[in-house]
């Protein structure tokens, strides 16, 4: 996962000059949590809190390193605190709805919260940032592209934007895909039915496995002379079929204790929807069985003398019990290696990579503009890891085009069909086009050029045997094709292998990783809090023309506000307001305060929120100016 702030100064961050200023231990806070430096920065958040507790800057500066330290529910505490103290504030709700999606089962009412902070400040990347992230827990991408691209639109230079929409392109799942996160059910619930489910399959498939083999062995091979030697006993085609039965019986028992252990059997049904590998398995469990209920009933007779005589019915329901491992891993590997856009996704990595890491002659990819990745000055971890693991899902889908076309001129029995193959250098040719750095990895660049060689040895086979037919050159040129894909494969292995003893991420789709990554200004949900000068509070106060700007049902309205019953120590105003007023509020919170007083007046820009019988009004940002004097008057003839 990407730092908040990548590159920073590991150095510890001093406390404030004015150790009695609230706002100035905020500063610290910010500044230690840039630093990655949680546990300082609690510290200095609480510092705030202890000098002003209503001033719900300190609270979300808590709640954040508190997220950080891993302590999620004193997190949310936090979080809310800072809510009930300004619930008009965009990134109060933003830190809430962050703090919320680390808690199991509560996805809904961290949406709910992203929403808001969305509906309080449509202008701000950030919360929209956060709602595609939500969006791409679920696993729905569609939605994640469009909250990706309502921040783009404000801030063309977001890491995070940039990362989790490249992940929406290659239709990315998270690791425990099998569960929703908008569900009530503890994740921990659904893990273990998951695990119930695929340890009822594997063990169904299992026994049923072996007891076929074992028939095989038993009635059908000696009948065919493949066991010389053997001599059958009389009855034993019907011993057979007893000892199936059995088999059955022990599936029936292995039935009956895992489902016992599945549990939240009312969300089976949903994760099957969600989750490819376990409804594979799933559905490989109940056809299994059927298969060799199948195989056993029309098991052949003792000594059925050839092939032919064995049954069309039997050996297909045989070969599906024996080979059902095989096909599903096959369907697995298809499945992962084509799903998504993995060109589309490194353009959108690209922009998060360090400028130094992008050759200067490389072309822009298409989408995010050159200013927009000169602006992102830092490197983002999770971009650089993400755009290796997407050079290997090209390895592997290279692989097996190059593999699938070059069994073409063999079906087709045209030599020159091989000329198919060169779609594979094509295709890698287009990845080059996107200027997108390959990562330094000598394995990678194997595996990369493997596929491209044997396609071109294909293409050169087909040709040579076209011109000149069949002879030792063209077998030749076959066999350094079918070595370099070998080479590709072997590449692979080694590269998996060498993950897997480190420790580290494999060149497969579980190590893509989202971003946080903010560049370098300061994450949303940590901006300072709008404040109010001792004038503004005075005029608000007892001033009597104070005007409310809002959006009304016919256009922009100016109402007069009835009072301002209190200012409150973090600068949030309460007002009384008539019926227009509060349906406006409805329709859109945003509103405008002008506030006058002989000297000067003030506009106070902020989030009105319905509370009882009055306004609460949040600032975002407060304006003061002069009235004109002489010297300001319009000239006019």
């Amino acid at each position: 996962m990407g730092s908040d702030i990548d590159g920073c100064d590991a150095s510890p961050v001093p406390p404030p000059l004015d150790r009695a200023d609230p706002r100035a231990w905020c500063a610290v806070a910010v500044a230690r949590l840039s630093h990655d430096q949680p546990e300082a920065a609690l510290e200095a958040a609480r510092q705030a809190i202890g000098r002003d507790p209503q001033d719900e800057w300190g609270h979300r500066l808590a709640g954040a390193a508190l997220e950080r330290l891993g302590r999620d529910t004193e997190a949310v505490a936090a979080a809310r605190e800072a809510v009930r103290l300004a619930p008009g504030s965009w990134a109060a709700r933003l830190r809430l709805a962050s703090a919320l999606r680390r808690l199991p089962g509560r996805w809904r009412e961290a949406w709910a919260e992203a929403r808001r902070a969305v509906r309080f400040a449509p202008d701000e990347p950030d919360p929209h940032v956060l709602c595609g992230d939500l969006a791409l827990l679920r696993g729905d991408h569609d939605g994640a592209v469009r909250a990706y691209g309502e921040a783009l639109r404000r801030r063309g230079d977001h890491p995070a934007a940039w990362v989790n929409l490249g992940l929406t392109l290659l239709r990315w799942q998270r690791p425990r895909d099998h569960h929703d996160p908008a569900w009530e059910a503890d994740p921990r619930d659904t893990g273990r039915a998951r695990r119930a489910l695929e340890t009822w399959s594997r063990q169904v498939r299992v026994i049923l496995t072996v007891a076929t083999a074992g028939i095989c062995v038993a009635v059908v091979l000696p009948g065919l002379g493949l066991l010389p030697g053997t001599h059958r006993l009389p009855g034993m085609h019907g011993e057979a079929r007893i000892g199936g039965a059995l088999a059955l019986a022990a599936v029936l028992a292995v039935c009956v204790r895992q489902a016992t252990r599945v549990g939240a059997w009312a969300y089976v049904p949903g994760m099957l929807r969600r989750d490819l590998r376990l409804c594979l398995s799933v559905a490989l469990g109940l056809l299994t069985p059927a298969a060799y209920v199948a195989g056993l009933a029309t098991l052949p007779e003792p000594r059925p003398g050839s092939l032919q005589e064995v049954g069309e019915v039997w050996a297909g329901a045989t070969g599906l019990v024996l080979l059902n491992p095989a096909a599903a891993l096959a369907v697995r590997l298809l499945a992962e290696t084509w799903r998504g856009r993995p060109v589309a996704a490194l353009r959108r990595f690209a922009v998060a990579l360090p400028v130094s890491s992008v050759p200067p002659a490389s072309p822009v990819p298409p989408g995010p503009g050159a200013a927009d990745r000169d602006r992102i000055a830092t490197a983002d971890r999770a971009a650089s890891r993400d755009v290796a693991v997407t050079f290997w899902i090209v390895v592997a889908r290279s692989w097996q085009a190059t593999a699938a076309l070059m069994l073409v001129p063999f079906v087709t029995g045209a030599p020159l069909a091989a000329v198919v193959c060169l779609a594979v250098p094509a295709g890698l040719l287009r990845v080059r086009t996107t200027g997108v750095p390959r990562p330094h990895d000598r394995w990678l660049a194997v595996a990369l050029t493997a596929p491209a060689g044997a396609a071109l040895c294909a293409v050169a086979a087909g040709a040579a045997e076209t011109l000149a037919g069949p002879g030792p050159a063209v077998v030749a040129l076959w066999r350094c094709a079918w070595g370099a894909l070998a080479l590709g494969a072997a590449a692979f292995a080694v590269r998996a292998a060498r993950a897997w003893w480190r420790g580290g991420p494999g060149p497969w789709r579980a190590s893509l990783v989202p971003s946080e990554s903010r560049g370098t200004r300061i994450p949303g949900d940590l901006t300072p809090s709008a404040g109010l000068s001792e004038e503004v509070r005075h005029a608000a106060a007892y001033s009597r023309n104070v005007v409310l700007a809002c959006i009304g049902a016919d256009g922009p309205r100016a109402l007069a506000v009835s009072a301002v019953t209190s200012v409150t120590p973090a600068g949030e105003f309460r007002l009384i307001a008539g019926d227009e007023a509060w349906d406006a509020v409805r329709r859109d919170p945003r509103v405008v305060l002008f506030v006058g007083d002989p000297r000067f007046w003030a506009e106070v820009r902020g989030v009105a929120v319905p509370d009882d019988d009055v306004l609460r009004v949040t600032p975002r940002q407060v304006l003061m100016r002069e009235y004109p004097g002489r010297h300001q008057a319009r000239t006019t003839r």
